[in-house]
């Protein structure tokens, strides 16, 4: 099996049809059999890998250079759109984020993991939009069959229900609530795991305006989660990092040992 092998397997299974932004092989491999995975692969992992004889080292989240990958929030416009928010509108709220997002990319040291795998001739790679899509998706299909039906459903019946996902059950951080409270109606629940990053609080607000009652996220910045209770719309569960970005790793590596490749899960994959 090849990098580009195992990256089509990914951008596949997502049901995406090309490589997002976000996504990048970083130093080409063949013949590969035994792969080392992380949410955060770095430096030290790359010698790890190195060391105990795999053959590819994948990170989650992003290690590639690519200045397009802001645009991968453009994500947010189609899913918007798909709930009645015209794409002119979530356009204009999504550039402020986008533009606070290319200021934090443009100082960071954006090759030194790369840098280290070169010199090591590691197979390195990142999937990043591909793992969140398959997280947020069967996310999303169990909630619905889970409460279809009951719009009686409240926020700790969400809570509850995401810890019986393995996933979540066996994770140090566990499901909450963030905004709104355990007998908060949670009207129409959308699971937004993808789309590079956290939206902010305008396009959030967006989300409810269209009709979603509670937002299930994998994380949210304490400011933004304020800015959402003073804005007095709609709900949000925060699922967990970790946990939310293993479900889709998880079965990118079972997809990958049908193929013949061995995955070793490690730096924060549950």
């Amino acid at each position: 099996m090849t990098t580009q092998e195992l990256m089509n397997i990914a951008v596949s299974a997502a049901k995406l049809d090309e490589m997002p932004a976000d996504c990048g092989i970083i130093v080409e491999g063949k013949n590969i059999k035994k792969v080392l995975m992380g949410v955060d692969m770095d430096t030290a992992e790359l010698l790890l890998a190195q060391q105990l004889g795999f053959d590819c080292v994948v990170s989650h989240h992003p290690r590639n250079t690519n200045v397009e990958m802001v645009n991968v929030l453009n994500d947010h416009i189609l899913k918007l759109e798909a709930l009645g928010v015209p794409r002119n509108r979530s356009q204009k709220l999504l550039a402020e984020r986008k533009e606070e997002l290319s200021y934090n990319l443009h100082v960071a040291n954006s090759r030194r993991t790369e840098s280290a795998a070169k010199l090591m001739n590691m197979p390195f790679m990142c999937i990043h939009t591909p793992t969140d899509l398959i997280g947020e998706a069967i996310v999303q299909n169990f909630l619905d069959e889970k409460f279809k039906g009951k719009p009686e459903t409240k926020l700790q019946d969400i809570v509850e229900a995401l810890e019986e996902i393995g996933e979540y059950k066996n994770s140090a951080r566990k499901p909450v609530i963030r905004v709104g409270a355990k007998e908060s109606y949670a009207g129409k629940i959308y699971v937004l795991m993808s789309g590079l990053t956290g939206p902010g609080p305008k396009i959030t607000k967006e989300y409810f305006e269209a009709g979603v009652g509670t937002l299930v996220l994998m994380h949210i910045p304490e400011k933004d989660a304020k800015e959402v209770k003073e804005q007095a719309i709609g709900n949000i569960v925060v699922a967990g990092h970790m946990s939310s970005d293993s479900l889709g790793l998880n079965k990118i590596a079972r997809i990958w040992a049908d193929h013949g490749v061995e995955t070793t899960m490690m730096s924060g994959i549950i």
